[in-house]
């Protein structure tokens, strides 16, 4: 441990340097995820009223019990919210979900009540919408989303 001035000094520099970062967080240097990097939140939040939280839910809480297959063997709608697994999906996958429908993702006959969107709203507008899913997850899951992101070899 430093003790005294020279203790002083270093702790001030280590104090201003994570203040740095944090002001660099909130200014958007490394991809401001909680602001929704310059997309239309508004736009995002009002196609997710519309198209998605029927079955995601207002809140994205998603529908009860949505690990178990319902009787007709798909799953329920999962959670968008930091309780689901949306969050461990790059960016690419999620919006493809979103484009074509999870079936048509998955293969292999796999069923689900997932339509794709991409014949009724654009890739700017599912953006919105994803951006602003990801507004509501806290910096973990975030953090977490976005280095699955960076791995993505076909983003």
């Amino acid at each position: 441990m430093i003790s005294g001035k020279g203790g002083l000094v270093a702790g001030a520099a280590v104090l201003g340097g994570t203040a740095l970062v944090v002001a660099g967080l909130g200014a958007g240097w490394f991809g401001d995820a909680a602001s929704g990097e310059g997309r239309d939140l508004a736009r995002g939040a009002a196609i997710y009223a519309e198209a998605c939280a029927s079955c995601h839910g207002a809140s994205l809480e998603g529908q009860g019990d949505w690990q178990t297959p319902g009787p007709d063997g798909r799953l329920p709608a999962p959670p968008h919210d930091e309780t689901g697994h949306t969050w461990h999906h790059s960016d690419r996958l999620l919006l493809d979900i979103m484009r074509r429908g999870t079936a048509a993702v998955v293969g292999g006959g796999y069923a689900s009540d997932m339509p794709g969107f991409g014949d009724v709203y654009s890739d700017e507008e599912l953006r919105d919408v994803l951006a602003w899913i990801k507004t509501h997850w806290p910096e973990r899951e975030r953090a977490f989303q976005a280095e699955a992101s960076a791995r993505d070899p076909a983003s």
